[in-house]
């Protein structure tokens, strides 16, 4: 059992990774995933729970935390008709295949894999960030169906190997496709909850019998985690919107590039010593 001097400070680590996860995600346009995950880990480091687990439980809780907020997203994106449900319609079968891909692979890889996943492809979308010029695209009009199967199918494995929504590779992705961004935006809402709702549910079954696990936990989801970084981050990522407006969006973009490279190389960090 766990005693009240563990569990209230574990709670209020937990509201803390909520503040910083929304306000970030307000800050740099980005979904809560890119930032939960890294903060999470940690946070369940500094309270002495088993390397093994950490990126399991950062991961899992941090897709269940992206249910609520792409249900919101939704609904504002598809207000504004923001939304492609013609690319959908294509596209979310394979994201799901992706899914059940990533749940599979989850379950017979280690910590450390997933820990190093997630720092290298961090690192490409740090890069990605910094390096490209706005305007710049690969292609004149996304590619044909099978390619976009692909695509679809690899995004779904990455991101919930990840635990992030669908944002952080959808919208680039389709921006280099020279798609409108604002409509990649909006669809990606759309995979984030495709992505989110079957992962975390992959991710409770898959910790079902893992023993150590913090308390409140479901699995590899952490319910504590799950209601405190969702409530708190809903009143930091209007404070994070609020401050965006007023700094340069150049500047905004390196920002979050330079944030995801001190990430990726931290976890890659954690991944040698692992």
């Amino acid at each position: 059992m766990y005693s009240l001097s563990f569990i209230l400070p574990f709670a209020l680590g937990l509201a803390a990774v909520g503040c910083v996860s929304g306000f970030m995600a307000g800050l740099l346009g980005v979904g809560g995933g890119i930032v939960v995950v890294p903060v999470l880990y940690h946070v369940l480091e500094a309270f002495g729970v088993d390397d093994e687990l950490r990126a399991f439980i950062a991961v899992g809780t941090s897709l269940a935390t992206i249910i609520p907020t792409s249900v919101q997203s939704i609904k504002a994106h598809r207000a504004r008709g923001a939304v492609d449900f013609d690319l959908l319609k294509w596209w979310g079968p394979f994201v799901g295949v992706g899914v059940v891909i990533g749940i599979l692979l989850a379950a017979i890889f280690s910590g450390a894999v997933l820990t190093a996943i997630f720092g290298v492809v961090a690192a490409i979308v740090a890069l990605h960030m910094l390096l490209t010029p706005e305007g710049v695209y690969l292609r004149e009009s996304v590619p044909a169906k099978p390619v976009q199967a692909a695509m679809a199918t690899t995004i779904g494995t990455i991101s919930t190997l990840m635990g992030i929504g669908g944002g952080t590779l959808t919208v680039p992705t389709l921006s280099l496709c020279n798609y409108p961004v604002r409509r990649a935006v909006g669809t990606a809402s759309v995979i984030g909850l495709i992505i989110a709702l079957p992962g975390a549910i992959g991710f409770v079954i898959n910790g079902w019998s893992a023993q150590g696990l913090p308390p409140f936990s479901l699995g590899y989801v952490n319910i504590a985690g799950f209601v405190a970084i969702a409530l708190t981050s809903m009143f930091f990522a209007p404070l994070g919107a609020k401050a965006a407006h007023t700094m340069n969006p150049k500047w905004l973009k390196r920002l979050f590039g330079v944030f995801l490279a001190v990430t990726s190389a931290k976890m890659l960090l954690d991944f040698a010593t692992l």
